[in-house]
């Protein structure tokens, strides 16, 4: 790996660390849990910027994978600090929605609605077509991907959420 590689992976992980950190103390986690989710963040923006800079993945199959990876580290932490994963996860997600996407639909739309015969009709039906399904499919990918980790490790998961209710596990 090149140096400017590496300098724009760390970058891409410290600004998504800092969105997470915003996003995370608008819902008054214990502290331990902003750094978590910085973290988490930070990791799974990074891996999402290697593997769509550096593999032939496309950015739904990387952000599949950077949302699994982020479920998977915040189900530890979960078990580290006694707080349930979702305090992590949620807020670590939220860098990598796919905003640009979403913005390119609904301004290819409003154009379509008030083109009157000006500009390309089926430019802008193919824009819509291809950003709005991109948007979907990555917002599928990150609601999937974090929560697979919960299904899989099921069992684990659900001790810990009655071990945290002091409640004896079955």
């Amino acid at each position: 790996m090149t140096d400017s590689l590496i300098l724009s992976i760390l970058a891409d992980g410290a600004f998504a660390a800092v969105a997470a950190t915003g996003f995370a103390v608008i819902s008054n986690p214990p502290k331990k849990a902003i750094l978590i989710a910085a973290g988490l963040a930070a990791v799974g923006h990074a891996l999402r910027f290697y593997l769509l800079h550096n593999t032939v993945l496309d950015i739904t199959t990387a952000s599949l994978a950077a949302a699994f990876a982020i479920g998977l580290i915040s189900m530890l932490a979960a078990k580290l600090i006694h707080c349930p994963a979702e305090v992590f996860s949620f807020p670590s997600l939220l860098p990598m929605v796919p905003g640009m996407y979403a913005y390119k639909t609904v301004l290819a739309t409003i154009r379509f609605m008030s083109s009157h015969g000006t500009g390309d009709p089926q430019e802008l039906i193919v824009q819509i077509c291809q950003n709005g399904l991109t948007t979907i499919f990555v917002m599928f990918a990150l609601v999937i991907g974090v929560s697979l980790p919960m299904f899989i490790f099921h069992k684990q998961s659900f001790m810990m959420t009655r071990l945290l209710n002091n409640k004896r596990p079955a």
